[in-house]
């Protein structure tokens, strides 16, 4: 005798139903490019207004116009920016920039705002790799817990011999969830990291997202990544 039960009707959507599931899927495709866009907008309009008083009412469109366009001020933002770097790698923009600098060090406060907003700016906008070449995995914060972090560097010099574990050590950037630009800096052996495959991009959306966004899966073809760097020497 057949135990099998009957097939159980396929229960229909209703009207509200599908219109709450296009509404979903509409604000899913919608969101980004509106925060992108708006994120874009206000930028411009931000440089705008810190730009613009600076420029002299002649050379502004909307004295010949009438109409305030957005984006000038960062049209004459980029194009002054690029004549002060222009300047800045002549024989007399670094002379200039010595001297200038000879009189912040000799400043107790400005000296250290100074250096480390240098410090800083050559670090994000210098025309080199990027410092964060690889995402890893790090026990944080205790045995068993692990987060994700960015390796910074080699670390050297007294941090390097002050911690007692034989072999290199990374100094690594632990970002916190949502905010990335906020975390932590670590220094930790070679041998208690974990590389990952995915890119610095990918893990730090994982991050961004509290690990809702997560990057394609390793394709099985590819040879797994040893647990640390050492492994593969």
């Amino acid at each position: 005798m057949s135990t099998r039960k009957p097939d159980l009707p396929t229960p229909r959507r209703t009207l509200a139903g599908t219109l709450q599931a296009s509404f979903l899927t509409g604000l899913v495709v919608i969101a980004p490019i509106g925060l992108t866009v708006w994120l874009i907008w206000a930028i411009i309009g931000w440089v705008d207004g810190f730009v613009l008083p600076f420029v002299p009412n002649r050379f502004k469109p909307e004295q010949y116009i009438g109409i305030n366009l957005r984006g000038v001020g960062v049209i004459f933002f980029f194009f002054f920016t690029i004549l002060v770097g222009w300047f800045a790698k002549g024989f007399i923009g670094r002379s200039f920039l010595r001297w200038g600098e000879s009189l912040v060090d000799r400043t107790p406060v400005v000296r250290s705002v100074y250096n480390g907003l240098k410090q800083i700016a050559e670090t994000v906008f210098a025309q080199k790799e990027s410092s964060f070449d690889k995402a890893v995995l790090v026990e944080y914060p205790r045995k068993g817990l692990w987060a994700i972090a960015f390796i910074a560097t080699d670390a050297r010099g007294e941090i390097a011999d002050g911690i007692p574990r034989d072999g290199a050590k990374a100094a690594v950037f632990l970002p916190t969830t949502p905010n990335p630009t906020s975390g932590f800096l670590l220094f930790v052996p070679h041998e208690d990291l974990i590389t990952l495959e995915m890119s610095v991009e990918d893990a730090a959306k994982l991050v961004i997202s509290a690990g809702l966004v997560y990057p394609n899966p390793r394709d099985p073809t590819r040879p797994a990544l040893d647990a640390s760097p050492q492994a593969a020497e």
